[in-house]
């Protein structure tokens, strides 16, 4: 070799190691000007391009090396790391076996070929490449902390943290190890270990975005708000683009009444969505914009990016028909939650002649939670699952002979949507979770109603709708308001005054919603709004709004948690009227209003969970409270505050509809979801493609 292109090459290599990639490129292009067929310069180069995201250009450096040096493994496995990189798996896998065949003992292409195969959800074949790359080189921090994220994909927690260390034993500065152990103690809900292992990282490597964005989800659930949105900052100010990170602020911000500049943002959020950016996860965009084209866009980036459709267990063989539909119904909510508190007596109400029901626990719960031991006997078969891989829950669908499941929890906490990307049944269904479009082709049906999605809104649906003839959502009749009476006084009510309420998460209220309901108060005197004590800086920004607004702080009380649902119902019979948000309404909160004798006041738009109340209210036969403007919305507020007699007709009419009409008939609900269910397996049995069904 040239002693000039050798000392050129050390130089490139001392910049590599400093992260200096313009010096190395620098270097490096000196050398090649000496030396242009030069195998080693051209692969620095190809690993420089790479590192600086110029994959083409790096292509080329490293086939140009191959030519004169073809048998070179580091170059191949470089080659592999590119093409993992552009997630071209098959030719990645290629290079790596390429390196490997050559140099059997060259460890880091056995881990990098374990990188593969976890991108590929291959999760045991590629801890068997770890293995063998750690027997290679048992200090190899790298493949011990790869490993760790492999076997935590698997539920191996404990294994997998026990890696983690090990990695950080071998190599106390290997920042991705400490944020990789981060990243699981985050997933353990552990966030006071998280943060302090980003902090660990964040010493070792100040500019990591990725540590950031993970030390903020987990400030988030502490529900430390502000530093929650210093640290998104942080990480955007560092990496510009980095994945879901921005959706995460705004939402944050949402949470707090945080609402400066929000248009500019959500207008930010709408553009990036239609150049198919991963910018933000689909639920938290349903509470910044009512666009079903936008929500179904930004679903399936989601989709394609958090579970693509794996092939991994082949097509589900055509099965005879039983004599039982198996239904599997699979929810991390299977507790103290909305989902729980609705179904329940769906489950115990489902035809066993016909049907045999199956519960898929995705997330522990408490030995002694009251609605988990009810749900337990509810079901035929209560299955927890939490310790298992998506990959095993699937299989152990198949294997149970599932005919249909039915996801109800949909790309929001703690759910397993990965389990239907391997197709754990031969029919795959969305419903009642989540209020909107999978994204994902592995779904076949979403259950709505005409009212949630009208027949000329299917196009922003990639399921097929299964319609039930009146609302899509069910409650459980058993579900009724405790003895206890509460007064307005032990409330902080005014005992005089007209009470507005609006019991919705705080994410859901927005500046438009503020406006209008100042408008309703300054107009209706005597009269308050009673909402939901959050976050302190919640609490604080919504009354400083409100005031700005010229609403007295006075005139905004907040309701404390209480922690029993029947409490919950027979304080909510307080209020005089609730005032729905958009465009993300009230789902569970409305049906617990009209349950307990509170009309609503709803202004559908165009995306599914902006239509849920008016929904609830066609099926309670009461569409005189579904208006069509925010003029309306406002008028039908002051004339049923400032008109008593005309509210008493309503509240008798809902008293009255409560008992008599559809929303609150769980048995009708039951069979007809059951009918949609047989339709589903009909279409299946006679060989047919899923397409809309109509039921009733």
């Amino acid at each position: 070799m040239n002693p000039q292109v050798g000392f050129l090459l050390n130089k490139s290599l001392e910049s590599i190691r400093r992260s200096n990639l313009e010096s190395a490129e620098l270097f490096l292009k000196q050398a090649l000007r000496l030396q242009s067929n030069n195998p080693h310069v051209l692969r620095l180069l190809g690993v420089t391009a790479a590192q600086k995201k110029k994959y083409s250009e790096a292509l080329d450096y490293l086939n140009t090396s191959l030519k004169y040096l073809p048998k070179n493994p580091l170059t191949l496995s470089n080659l592999g790391n590119i093409f993992l990189e552009l997630k071209e798996y098959s030719n990645a896998l290629d290079a790596y076996d390429k390196s490997i065949k050559i140099d059997p003992k060259y460890e880091e292409a056995w881990s990098n070929k374990g990188n593969a195969l976890f991108k590929l959800k291959r999760y045991d074949e590629a801890t068997a490449h770890y293995d063998k790359a750690i027997s290679l080189k048992p200090d190899y921090a790298e493949a011990w902390s790869n490993k760790g994220n492999t076997l935590s994909k698997l539920k191996c927690y404990g294994e997998a943290l026990a890696h983690h260390d090990k990695a950080i034993s071998l190599k106390p500065d290997y920042d991705e190890a400490w944020s990789n152990k981060g990243a699981l103690l985050n997933e353990l809900r552990q966030y006071d270990e998280a943060i302090a292992c980003f902090d660990q990282t964040l010493i070792l490597k100040p500019n990591f975005a990725e540590a950031w964005a993970n030390k903020g989800i987990a400030l988030g659930e502490l529900k430390h708000y502000e530093e929650t949105i210093a640290h998104y900052s942080k990480a955007l100010s560092l990496k510009p683009d980095i994945d879901w990170i921005y959706g995460e602020l705004i939402h944050t911000k949402m949470k707090i009444a945080s609402w400066n500049n929000i248009q500019e943002e959500v207008k930010n959020l709408s553009d990036k969505i239609s150049l198919h950016h991963k910018i933000i996860s689909p639920f938290l965009f349903k509470s910044l914009a009512d666009d079903p084209f936008l929500h179904q866009q930004c679903a399936k980036i989601y989709a394609q990016d958090k579970y693509p459709p794996f092939p991994t267990l082949g097509p589900i063989p055509k099965r005879p028909k039983k004599e039982k539909i198996r239904l599997g119904y699979f929810s991390p909510d299977f507790r103290k939650h909305p989902v729980a508190f609705l179904t329940s007596e769906l489950f115990e109400l489902h035809d066993r002649s016909r049907f045999e029901i199956f519960a898929f626990s995705l997330q522990k719960v408490p030995e002694d939670d009251e609605i988990t031991l009810r749900l337990r006997k509810g079901f035929d078969h209560f299955i927890d699952v939490q310790n298992l891989s998506d990959l095993e829950i699937a299989q152990m669908g198949r294997e149970l002979e599932l005919d249909i499941a039915i996801d109800l929890a949909g790309p929001t906490l703690g759910s397993r949507t990965e389990i239907f990307s391997y197709r754990t049944a031969p029919i795959q269904v969305n419903w009642l979770g989540y209020p909107g479009t999978f994204g994902a082709e592995f779904i076949d049906y979403i259950v709505a109603d005409h009212t949630i999605i009208p027949e000329s809104d299917r196009q922003y649906y990639c399921e097929k709708v299964a319609y039930l003839p009146h609302t899509y959502m069910v409650d459980d009749s058993k579900r009724v308001a405790s003895s206890k009476v509460f007064t307005r006084q032990e409330c902080n009510l005014p005992e005089n005054a007209f009470i507005f309420c609006s019991f919705n998460n705080s994410y859901k209220f927005n500046q438009q919603a503020l406006d209008s309901w100042s408008r309703i108060l300054l107009n209706t005197g005597n009269s308050i709004l009673w909402i939901p004590k959050d976050n302190a800086q919640f609490n604080a920004n919504i009354v400083f709004e409100f005031e700005q607004r010229g609403i007295a702080a006075s005139r905004i009380i907040f309701a404390t948690r209480v922690e029993l649902m029947t409490d919950h119902l027979a304080r909510f019979a307080l209020a005089d009227l609730f005032l729905d948000a958009s465009p993300f309404n009230g789902h569970s909160t409305v049906v617990d209003s009209l349950k307990a004798d509170v009309p609503v006041i709803t202004r559908p738009g165009n995306s599914f969970a902006s239509r849920v109340a008016a929904s609830l209210l066609n099926a309670i036969h009461l569409p005189e409270l579904i208006v069509a403007t925010q003029e309306e919305y406002e008028a039908l507020a002051i004339d049923l505050a400032t008109n008593p007699q005309r509210l008493v007709n309503i509240k008798q009419r809902l008293s009255h509809n409560r008992l008599t009409t559809p929303l609150f008939d769980t048995p009708m609900f039951t069979k007809h979801l059951e009918m949609a269910y047989t339709k589903m397996m009909e279409r299946y049995q006679a060989d047919l493609q899923p397409d809309h069904l109509l039921v009733g």
